[in-house]
């Protein structure tokens, strides 16, 4: 028999009760105005985005995808609760968010409901199907995949099944406290957005020769010299494998696209494989690991330096390292306008890659090389402190996950 009642791992103190397991439709009730009076336009579309949560559609992707006509569209107030029918990757049977910003429309693809106040704090529910393996579990059972992945549920159907729930006074407890988790997460990502265009503004000074530096006694550094890239180092293709190659542990980890990630390198996606591997393959410290070949041309020149930590992992065919002793100062130049501008020249008509040959063909101004160890020091202390800031975003956000893990049912 399904329990009817439960309690959380973590709590505050002054709650003893249970949590009642409870309806979904005790909690929401389907909204169901209309814009028919077109009181909105296509200027107040909202979209629903997993880690923005409702955003206005315009703000959010820069443009609006609504149709010709909006007045069937959904009324979404402030407070309302939103079920999108559209699977991610995370969340394969759709996700549920609080509108806590303004007003608007969504299609009719959406499912809006109100909040119950009496029996719900509207941002309870949305913490509680923040985290994905809640949203998951209750989704599963109500929705029925279509053979285009769609989804196959009345929004009334949505409310039909449970999850535990506190009294609203308990509610507003645990809403508060987690509310002030996501103000810090915040103000951590607004300070690495800081950090980030301010190394934009120095890095334009900086290679534009704005801003230059001194040697120590004060006097000028020699003027810069344009230089080509095939005579300060040497660039070299990556590894094809064969999909029989690739194994689900025991095996060297190939580097590509997914691996770069805003100029670092990132571990969400990675391929491992079990083959022979030349020693040209495999990366060092300061190399610079460049995609060179995409099936989309943005990706292209997207790059990540390479630490002590990660020697030893091989890289893809459609990745190139670019290896020179200057790569200290060259790993931020290919973070520049003046990088991904010869990228482009460089590009091929029909297929997304650059060469080798191009690469060693592209030229810059290059300072001495003592500038040039001023130039990335100064550089680096700001990469310091952005990924300093990155980490302390992720182990918030992480202590968070732990806590709605442990302080819901």
């Amino acid at each position: 028999m399904e329990n009817q009642t439960a309690k959380p791992v973590i709590r505050f103190p002054e709650f003893t009760d249970h949590w009642n397991n409870t309806k979904l439709s005790e909690l929401l009730k389907e909204a169901k105005k209309r814009n028919a009076d077109l009181k909105y336009t296509t200027d107040e579309v909202l979209s629903v985005s997993g880690e923005m949560g409702i955003v206005n559609q315009i703000e959010h992707l820069g443009r609006s995808y609504a149709g010709v006509s909006v007045h069937q569209y959904h009324v979404v107030e402030v407070g309302d609760i939103v079920y999108t029918k559209s699977p991610l990757k995370a969340n394969p049977y759709g996700i549920i968010k609080q509108n806590k910003k303004k007003a608007g429309i969504v299609s009719t693809l959406y499912a809006v409901y109100n909040v119950k106040d009496e029996n719900a704090h509207g941002e309870f529910i949305e913490h509680y199907f923040s985290l994905d393996e809640n949203t998951n579990r209750y989704l599963r059972p109500l929705v029925k995949k279509g053979a285009k992945n769609d989804m196959k549920i009345s929004n009334a159907y949505v409310l039909h099944d449970k999850i535990f729930v506190p009294s609203v006074t308990e509610q507003k407890k645990i809403t508060l406290f987690l509310n002030a988790l996501d103000k810090k997460i915040e103000q951590l990502k607004q300070k690495k957005t800081l950090l980030e265009q301010y190394k934009k503004g120095v890095m334009q000074k900086l290679f534009s020769q704005q801003l230059r530096f001194k040697y120590d006694n004060g006097k000028d550094f020699p003027k810069w010299e344009r230089k080509k890239l095939g005579n300060l180092g040497e660039c070299f293709i990556g590894l094809t494998y064969s999909p029989n190659d690739v194994v689900e542990s025991n095996g060297t980890l190939v580097l590509r696209s997914s691996n770069v990630q805003n100029g670092r390198l990132a571990f969400e996606d990675n391929v491992f494989v079990d083959t022979v591997i030349s020693e040209k393959n495999y990366v060092k410290e300061n190399d610079i690991l460049i995609c060179a070949r995409n099936g989309s041309r943005s990706l292209i020149g997207k790059c990540a330096l390479i630490s002590k930590e990660n020697e030893g992992y091989a890289f893809g065919a459609f990745m190139s390292i670019y290896r020179s002793k200057y790569n200290r100062f060259i790993y931020h130049l290919f973070q520049t306008d003046l990088f991904f501008s010869q990228i482009n020249e460089h590009l091929g008509a029909t297929i997304n890659q650059v060469t080798t040959k191009s690469l060693n063909s592209f030229s810059f101004n290059f300072p001495c090389e003592e500038e040039q160890g001023k130039i990335a020091a100064f550089l680096a202390t700001i990469d310091n402190k952005i990924s300093r800031t990155l980490a302390q975003i992720e182990q918030t956000q992480q202590y968070k996950k732990g806590l709605l893990q442990n302080m819901f049912v």
